[in-house]
């Protein structure tokens, strides 16, 4: 494991834009199912103990079967553990980048950056949790929820996918305390009207304090209906393309309403994680 690089946080910018350039050991690097793969990475107790729920790591992708990925690739934590000395990500083999990810074996070595970005939190009034997400979007949300049971807060875990075999991290969600939801295109149970039945009920139920959410439209676009509704807050991890995923090339900014203004905001600085309410969805 090499110490590539201390990067500190910026004059006038919170200590959480401290990162570290790392080429970190892989450890395992398994098929969770047909579309994921979990990667685990060997690091450093001092780089765990800067992440947090929501933060994401850029990674360098390897070159592979002909394939020479350019940019790196941004990826959020599925968890990380330092009793076990642990990174983890999840993701989806969909292009160049992800491919060449799943072709490092126990042993190679991965170039990351992070941990970077704005993380997720929990206000002391939000006892009650819901956390929705459709695919890989529950990976950002994992760590969510194991910081949820430290703080002794109760979850519930709204799961959606295309089909039941791609349903991923219940059985987490549950060790860690919360209610599982399963929605699925396949039992035709993952619809919009479905799925606000649900949240509705929760509600009703006095079981929803606070949303939190990843990458979806459609379900953003629902939770901010509901919370203006009900007058709930919540928090969404955006998925953007990056290039420099350190706030130097705005190639990740996205509209934002905050009061009457209009706000052209940097997914990889100012977020990934933002207030429900101000993304602007499309």
């Amino acid at each position: 494991m090499m110490d590539l690089k201390e990067t500190p946080a910026p004059a006038g910018e919170k200590d959480v834009f401290k990162s570290f350039e790392l080429a970190l050991a892989v450890k395992s690097n398994d098929p969770v199912n047909g579309e994921y793969h979990r990667l685990v990475l060997e690091a450093p107790e001092y780089l765990l103990a800067r992440c947090q729920a929501g933060q994401f790591f850029h990674l360098l992708c390897p070159t592979a079967n002909g394939e020479t990925p350019y940019l790196r690739r941004p990826m959020s934590i599925y968890g990380f553990y330092p009793q076990k000395g642990e990174l983890h990500f999840l993701y989806k083999l969909a292009g160049a980048g992800t491919r060449a990810l799943a072709s490092l074996t126990q042993g190679d070595r991965l170039n990351v950056l992070g941990p970077l970005g704005v993380p997720f939190t929990i206000e002391d009034g939000w006892q009650n949790l819901v956390l929705v997400a459709r695919g890989v979007g529950l990976a950002t949300l994992a760590p969510l929820a194991l910081e949820a049971r430290r703080l002794g807060r109760k979850m519930t875990a709204i799961c959606s996918a295309r089909h039941p075999d791609y349903l991923m991290s219940v059985d987490y969600f549950r060790e860690l305390g919360a209610d599982v939801i399963t929605l699925t295109d396949a039992e035709g149970t993952s619809g919009v009207d479905n799925l606000e039945r649900v949240i509705e009920e929760l509600i009703a139920g006095g079981r929803a304090d606070a949303f939190y959410t990843c990458g979806s439209n459609r379900i953003l676009k629902l939770l901010q209906t509901i919370g203006a509704r009900h007058g709930l807050p919540g928090q969404i991890a955006l998925e953007q393309q990056m290039a420099c995923g350190i706030g130097m090339c705005h190639c990740c900014v996205r509209t934002f309403q905050r009061g009457d203004k209009l706000l052209q905001l940097r997914v990889c600085r100012e977020g990934p994680v933002f207030d429900m309410m101000e993304a602007v969805a499309w």
